[in-house]
């Protein structure tokens, strides 16, 4: 099974200039802990979660009106729409991250592929070598 098959697709993304608000917006109403920042070509330059907003605006003091590319990941791990379930399973594990963007041939962001599509669509086995995995304490 490829990723493109269980991946949410065109996910809400943002702007590294966008607020900090912004994204958190985006994350309520899409039901959400991450959020793509693309360039304006659509280009996936990092991505903005929850734990980012928490532990890096809140926590330091900053205000929501700080610009998403002062808090974001840079570089992100991303996994390509024709990979397997077992590859993309390899990079969540190997990183120890929930969340993976997808991106296309080109390198747009195209989808979100999450711990828990892989529950729904994965073996048991599968999931729970990925759960126990991303759980590890950091090493």
């Amino acid at each position: 099974m490829e990723i493109r098959e269980l991946m949410t697709k065109n996910p809400a993304c943002c702007s590294p200039s966008d607020s900090v608000a912004n994204a958190a917006s985006l994350m309520a109403k899409n039901d959400c802990g991450q959020i793509p920042v693309t360039d304006s070509n659509g280009d996936l330059i990092g991505v903005i979660t929850d734990r980012d907003i928490a532990c890096r605006c809140v926590a330091e003091g900053k205000s929501a009106d700080t610009r998403v590319e002062d808090i974001m990941s840079s570089s992100p791990i991303t996994v390509r729409v024709d990979e397997s379930v077992a590859e993309c399973c390899k990079k969540m594990e190997d990183n120890q991250v929930r969340r993976l963007p997808v991106v296309d041939d080109a390198g747009k962001c195209c989808g979100i592929v999450s711990q828990a599509d892989i529950a729904r669509h994965a073996s048991e086995h599968q999931t729970g070598d990925l759960v126990r995995e991303v759980s590890e304490p950091t090493r």
